[in-house]
């Protein structure tokens, strides 16, 4: 139903905005442990979408990234440049150069470019850009046969558009998240929302559609009966009250994936794929080590699309915290007790 209703969005989208300059939104992307097959348990799950971003005509987008951040989190800006349209111009489409016309004649017969709308600056601004879609989501809203039967309650979020949908006792959540591809890699810079307060210019680099594509292509090599999302799905519902993040333990079972055969996560081996998780889990604490399993990984799959400085790069500890900080290791492990005694 989500893909369905983002898919009757996305065409609204390029209908309405067919003749202004705002970011035109492709085929959205579902991502995370909803669209991966592993979710907790349905109540409460949000189920999470990447909208690509591309420029609108006369602009492009550039890259630029924030040398200071590290591998860990990488943060970009997303610079928008004025692409010269003379050319189409003189081939009869009804579009004025921005670079070459006066203002004065640009105000009066086009709409304003991508720079005066959502941008800071030279920047395409997150919080600007989510704010706009959650407008637009609400006008597109009322043209979808969904609005007959649901009702779309938009949720508070400055750099996302999270909206629920209700129609008597029934209810989801859904939440769109935006991003622009790093060339033509799966690796996006996205807008998700995040902990730390970070400038509205800055999108934060996202594995979720890589690791989307990895879960996939699994599911389609996998036996038919294979349980290797009902044991990520197990493990996870015993995480409430733990310290140990959804993402910690999907890494070690997207590294297992890679090395235990598929012919060996069927149902009769639930017990001993969990235990492997569990000892994975142990040595990576034991050693404060648990990598990345993107960023960095030789075993990634070939045919999911990295930039070369992330295929080439050291690999990420994701425990690396564990390593300067004794009181956080020892915590660390009690609550991997408190998970194994579960």
């Amino acid at each position: 139903m989500i893909s369905d209703l983002m898919e009757k969005l996305t065409d609204i989208f390029g209908q309405g905005l067919s003749n202004s300059f705002y970011p035109v939104p492709q085929e959205a992307i579902g991502v995370d442990s909803a669209f991966e097959g592993w979710s907790p348990c349905a109540e409460g799950v949000v189920y999470r979408v990447l909208v690509p971003l591309s420029p609108p005509p006369g602009h492009t987008f550039h890259l630029e990234l924030d040398t200071g951040a590290g591998m860990a989190r990488r943060k970009f800006w997303v610079r928008v440049e004025l692409l010269c349209t003379c050319m189409r111009e003189q081939l009869g489409e009804d579009m004025l150069c921005f670079l070459h016309h006066p203002e004065e004649e640009l105000r009066r017969k086009q709409d304003p470019s991508l720079l005066h709308t959502l941008c800071t600056g030279s920047y395409l601004d997150v919080e600007k850009t989510a704010q706009w879609f959650c407008r637009f989501v609400r006008v597109a809203w009322l043209l979808l046969p969904q609005s007959r039967h649901w009702h779309l309650i938009l949720q508070p979020s400055s750099r996302s558009c999270i909206f629920q949908l209700r129609k008597g006792k029934e209810s989801f959540m859904a939440e769109m998240i935006f991003g622009v591809r790093q060339g033509h890699s799966d690796i996006f810079v996205g807008s998700q929302p995040t902990a730390g307060g970070i400038p509205s210019t800055m999108w934060l680099e996202t594995c979720a559609v890589a690791e989307a594509k990895f879960f996939r292509q699994i599911s389609r090599q996998a036996p038919q009966d294979s349980w290797h999302c009902k044991c990520l799905q197990l493990l996870n519902r015993s995480l409430e009250g733990v310290g140990f993040s959804s993402y910690t333990v999907k890494t070690v079972v997207m590294h297992l994936l890679s090395t235990v055969p598929l012919t060996q996560w069927r149902r009769r081996d639930l017990p001993q794929r969990l235990m492997d998780i569990l000892n994975y889990l142990q040595c990576s604490l034991e050693t404060k080590r648990l990598y990345h399993f993107v960023i960095g990984n030789e075993r990634f799959p070939v045919e999911i699309s990295l930039p070369s400085d992330l295929r080439v790069a050291e690999p990420l500890n994701l425990f690396q915290h564990l390593t300067r900080s004794p009181d956080a290791h020892v915590k660390a492990v009690q609550e991997f007790i408190q998970l194994l005694y579960r």
